[in-house]
C-alpha cells in the first residue's frame, strides 16, 4: 500500500512521512513543483540513511493518482485550491485530511480557530469530493510537528480521527498505529472533527503558554 502525503514537504507532511516511512510504508510526498519533492525527498533519504525507507517525490497531482490512501497537509488557505486540484484522483479512495482552521490563515492567532460554512475543514473537503466515492477521514489534527520531527522518539499522544465509514478508519488507524507511541481513536462520525479541530487551537495555545513544542492529548478511563 502507497501512502501519499499531498502538501508533503511542509514540517507537517514530511514529518508524517518520515515516521511512516521508518515504519516500512511506501510514502510518496507531493509538492506543487515536482523539483521541490524531488529535492526534499533526496534530502531526507541523506537523513534517515540508517533506515531502509522507500519514499519519492512528485507534484501531488501525480502523488494522488499513485497513492492508495492520501494525508492532506496543507494550510487552511491552500486547502480548496489543492483538493479540488487532485479530485479527479481521489475516487474511492481513502483521503486523511489533517488541516485545522486557525486564524492564522487570515493573519490572526495561531491558538485561535476559524468556523468554516462546511463545520469544518474535513467537512469541507468532503464537500469538494462528494460524488467521487471518496472516504474523508479527519487525522493527524492533534499531533505536533515538534514531536513528529523528533526521531527516533516515540508520540505519546492520542490520534483522535472522525469519518464516516468504519472500514475505512480501521485502515486508517492501522497505518496511524504504526507510528510508535501514537494510539488512534475513532471519535465517530466526521461531523466530529468541528470537535476535533477545535482541539488543535488550546494545544497550541498551552504550548505558547508553558514554553513547549510537545503538548498532546491522551485519553483516559475508556476501553478502546
Amino acid at each position: 500500500m502507497k501512502v501519499s502525503i499531498i502538501g508533503g514537504t511542509g514540517s507537517q507532511g514530511l514529518g508524517i512521512g518520515k515516521r511512516l516511512a521508518i515504519e516500512g510504508v511506501d510514502i510518496i510526498i507531493g509538492s506543487r513543483k515536482e523539483e521541490k519533492a524531488l529535492t526534499i525527498v533526496e534530502e531526507t533519504i541523506e537523513e534517515l540513511k540508517d533506515y531502509n525507507i522507500s519514499m519519492c517525490g512528485m507534484t501531488n497531482e501525480d502523488a494522488a493518482c499513485e497513492g492508495d490512501v492520501l494525508i492532506i497537509t496543507v494550510p487552511l488557505v491552500a486547502q480548496k485550491p489543492t483538493v479540488e486540484g487532485i479530485k479527479e484522483f481521489c475516487t474511492s479512495k481513502i483521503v486523511m485530511d489533517a488541516t485545522v482552521p486557525l486564524e492564522t490563515a487570515i493573519g490572526g492567532k495561531p491558538f485561535r480557530f476559524v468556523d468554516l460554512m462546511e463545520g469544518s475543514a474535513a467537512e469541507r473537503t468532503a464537500s469538494i469530493l462528494e460524488g467521487t466515492g471518496a472516504k474523508v477521514i479527519c487525522a493527524f489534527c492533534n499531533i505536533s510537528n515538534s514531536h513528529l520531527s523528533n526521531i527516533p522518539e516515540d508520540i505519546e499522544c492520542d490520534c483522535l480521527i472522525s469519518g464516516d465509514d468504519s472500514e475505512s478508519k480501521q485502515i486508517a488507524s492501522e497505518i496511524i498505529d504504526k507510528i510508535p507511541g501514537i494510539k488512534t481513536i475513532d471519535c465517530g462520525i466526521l461531523e466530529k472533527a468541528r470537535i476535533i479541530e477545535k482541539i488543535t487551537p488550546l494545544l497550541i495555545g498551552l504550548n505558547i503558554k508553558y514554553k513547549s513544542h510537545y503538548g498532546g492529548l491522551r485519553i483516559t478511563g475508556i476501553n478502546f
